[in-house]
């Protein structure tokens, strides 16, 4: 018992062991457990902390960002719908120039050639290319995607993860347009409003294709930098943008993210080297894939594109605006660039006259880059059929000016003109453009000779009504006031009195002279015919008009001018300024200019009949031009055309004029060496026989033009007086200085434009001094038992001074020297 008590005993004892074994490891795990629960509470908190203090602190850094964002855009002031559309379109775009017919003359140099398209001309293609590689959001989000704008920021910030891009299509369309490429936040805030507001009043379609029209697509095959997908698909691949495959809408749609490098074309417009050209091609896979990838295309229509050869698509290289080194380019352009220039001018409410060089230099580059870059469309009027004829003409007739007097080439410069509207049909600026880029028809200033006559004496001094057809003006030796002889081109004066009319045939400079001295006397103004007359038909201002020689042609005029003042005439006194640009219109059609008529009554309707009618007799004397013989063997069908005309030469023959009308059309024509030296005396001649030719070559396409079957006739209130046809006036008798003088006949028709013929008297006409007049009534004087002061010439006389004339014009070549024919 004893034992088995030791053995329960012990047993106990183990299991009292057992049992404060067992109570001695509660408190361990308890404090384990407890210690576990106070890290995983602490965790807890520390947690909830965290997220307290994010969501604090994102609170906070919103209302910061967003305070910051205000901060940034608070100088933009939100533009309107039309504001936005205006700034979003407004790119430059290829302008074109176009004969009257509305033929294409040639495109106009521009920095960046771009021609706008609506969304249906181009290809779906194309757009799912862009967008799917550009921005594979485009048709969800409203403008900007909020993850890449802060993916962007961050790298932008840390600069960690190298260009993360982020901008979307809408944005590329604000950074392009409005906004510039710089870096700042400021433009990044600005760039995020304005997509917003773009997606607000635009839709995707609109977005999409005003990017497509704006982007820069690098190069054509004329090696011109192309923008807009019209122009890349036609300098690509000869197509228009609404035509394209999917391997020519996805190299395409590859180009804006960098034009230069993927382009095909060099800066000449040659295709690449193929390691070159690689550059451009894996594009080209990267956004097929991009297609593949965004489910706008098949695997099929993927793979098939992937493996197409699209170099053999590429167009040849061309040479680069073909017609713009010409002269009629530069003409065009330089009249279109005039007529914006005047708008804008007159638009800023400025007056012309009062800008200065600077000024008016600035005002024109501005309107340069206007034509240059807003796809403009310039209608001319140039005729191009008749415009390369003459220019066929002056190659195959303009060897006839030649004469190896001077050194190069003789120039000239030729004008056809509408009589009725100022319209130029056509023009020659010159022999050879690659010898000469002067434009002697438009802009080359040169002494006009006696071209100028009928413009600046005769007609105005029968406007005025001082002279008529038969009117006589003194034809003696004559001085300049102060000294200097006076001359013709034949003699130093034919000692008589001649009529007007005989003057002007003849070309004298001494008759005229004399008018132009009585006229500037009776007017009390040195400068009345400039500033009455030839201002009126925008001949230049100058002091040389009031020059005693201006009469004699030293003043100075472009041909384009002298043509203008001879179309005044044949236009029954009313000038309209010569013009060559018709309309000019905008991409959507609209009439930026257009010309409008301003026709100015220069002479009367009477003075501009009596001019015709003289200078009809000009040319059918045949005295200083052969040109009717010329024209007239050249076509019969001329002998139904009214002719008429005046010629001019310069001292020593280095200007040759020729102007003729009809009464629908002015045809001027100068000759001459680019640095002024004499030419051959028979110049006159060779000009007219060009002229002839040029004529002639014009008529043979458009005879039309040339008013066959019309007539110059005298308007119903030329006064037509009966005069005596020695003193140019009425006849009768009168008295002078205690004698009795008769004005002898035979009487002659002369017509007037106002008051008519005056009563005769001893002193008739014009210039001639007392010893001049004493001779010339003293070379018809009879003596008289009745009456020893009358005059009446014998028969044997009036022979005798028929003879004489007779004798003059057989003995003078038809072109005479000096400033006067």
């Amino acid at each position: 018992m004893y034992h088995y008590i030791e053995v329960k005993l012990l047993d106990n004892q183990n299991n009292s062991r057992k049992t404060e074994q067992h109570s001695n490891n509660g408190p361990e795990k308890k404090k384990i457990f407890l210690i576990i629960n106070v890290v995983i509470r602490v965790l807890q908190s520390l947690f909830v902390f965290a997220v307290v203090i994010l969501l604090l602190g994102g609170a906070l850094g919103l209302g910061i960002g967003m305070g910051y964002f205000a901060f940034l855009v608070e100088d933009t002031q939100p533009p309107t719908k039309e504001e936005l559309q205006t700034e979003i379109s407004d790119i430059t775009e290829v302008s074109r120039m176009t004969y009257a017919d509305g033929t294409n003359i040639a495109m106009i140099k521009s920095d960046l050639v771009r021609t706008r398209v609506d969304s249906e001309h181009i290809s779906p293609l194309l757009k799912k290319a862009i967008i799917s590689t550009e921005d594979e959001y485009f048709e969800e989000h409203k403008g900007v995607v909020p993850k890449a704008v802060i993916r962007a920021l961050v790298s932008d910030a840390t600069g960690m993860g190298g260009s993360s891009g982020g901008s979307t299509l809408t944005q590329q369309l604000v950074k392009q347009q409005i906004l510039t490429d710089e870096t700042t936040f400021k433009r990044k805030a600005n760039e995020i409003l304005l997509a917003y507001r773009i997606e607000k009043y635009f839709s995707k379609d609109e977005i999409v294709t005003t990017y497509l029209n704006v982007s820069p697509f690098g190069r054509n095959n004329k090696g011109e930098n192309i923008a807009g997908v019209e122009e890349a698909a036609k300098g690509l691949f000869g197509k228009s943008a609404n035509d394209l495959t999917l391997p020519q809408a996805a190299f395409i749609a590859g180009l804006p993210q960098s034009p230069i490098i993927y382009t095909p074309y060099s800066n000449t417009g040659a295709l690449k080297a193929d390691e070159n050209l690689a550059y451009g091609m894996k594009r080209k896979d990267f956004v097929l894939f991009s297609m593949y990838r965004e489910k706008a295309i098949t695997k099929e229509e993927y793979e098939a594109a992937k493996s197409y050869d699209l170099k053999q698509d590429f167009q040849p290289q061309q040479e680069s605006n073909q017609n713009t080194e010409s002269y009629l380019y530069n003409a065009v352009l330089e009249q279109a660039t005039n007529a914006v220039m005047d708008i804008n001018i007159e638009k800023s409410g400025v007056k012309k006259e009062t800008l200065d060089d600077l000024g008016l230099s600035q005002y024109k580059d501005q309107a340069r880059k206007e034509i240059q870059n807003r796809g403009y469309t310039i209608q001319s009027t140039i005729d191009q059929t008749v415009y390369d004829t003459m220019q066929n003409a002056v190659a195959n007739f303009g060897y006839m000016l030649d004469d190896g007097y001077g050194a190069g080439l003789v120039e000239t410069g030729n004008v056809l003109m509408d009589n009725k509207t100022g319209r130029i049909i056509g023009f020659v600026a010159g022999r050879d453009f690659n010898v000469s880029q002067s434009n002697h028809a438009l802009d080359t200033i040169r002494q006009v000779g006696s071209t100028i006559k009928p413009i600046s004496v005769y007609g105005p001094a029968i406007d005025q009504g001082m002279i008529g057809s038969e009117s006589r003006l003194a034809n003696y030796p004559t001085s300049y006031t102060g000294g200097g002889e006076l001359t013709n081109a034949t003699n130093s004066g034919t000692n008589t009195f001649d009529t007007v009319r005989h003057s002007l045939e003849w070309s004298y400079n001494i008759p005229v002279y004399h008018l132009n001295e009585a006229m500037k006397a009776k007017m009390g103004d040195d400068n009345f015919s400039y500033n009455n007359y030839l201002s009126k038909m925008n001949y230049p201002a100058s002091e040389a008009w009031a020059y005693q020689s201006a009469p004699l042609g030293s003043v100075e005029a472009t041909v384009l001018t002298q043509t203008n003042g001879f179309q005044t005439l044949a236009n029954k006194g009313q000038y309209q300024k010569g013009y060559m640009i018709d309309k000019i219109t905008d991409n959507s059609g609209k009439v930026i200019y257009e010309h409008k008529e301003a026709p100015v009554q220069v002479y009367s309707e009477a003075t501009a009949s009596i001019m015709n009618d003289m200078m009809r007799s000009v040319l059918d004397s045949k005295i200083t031009t052969p040109f009717k013989n010329m024209i007239n063997g050249l076509n019969p069908a001329f002998g139904n055309v009214d002719w008429i005309g005046k010629t001019g030469t310069t001292d020593s023959y280095k200007d040759a004029w020729l102007v003729v009308s009809t009464p629908t059309i002015t045809l001027g024509s100068w000759t001459g060496y680019d640095n002024p030296t004499a030419m051959s005396p028979n110049s006159g001649d060779q000009n007219s026989a060009y002229l002839a030719n040029l004529a002639n070559a014009i008529y043979s396409v458009r005879p039309d033009l040339f008013g066959a079957g019309e007539k110059f006739t005298l308007s119903k209130d030329v006064i037509k007086s009966n005069v005596s046809s020695f003193t140019g006036e009425k006849p009768g008798t009168f008295t002078y200085n205690g004698g009795t003088y008769t004005a002898p006949g035979p009487n002659v028709e002369s017509f007037y434009a106002k008051d008519g013929a005056p009563k005769s008297q001893y002193k008739f006409g014009y210039g001639g001094s007392d010893a001049n007049y004493s001779a010339y009534w003293g070379r018809y004087a009879t003596s008289s038992p009745s009456n020893s002061g009358s005059t009446t010439p014998s028969s044997s006389e009036k022979k005798e001074e028929k003879k004489k004339e007779d004798n003059k014009k057989e003995n003078t070549t038809p072109t005479s020297s000096g400033s006067n024919n």
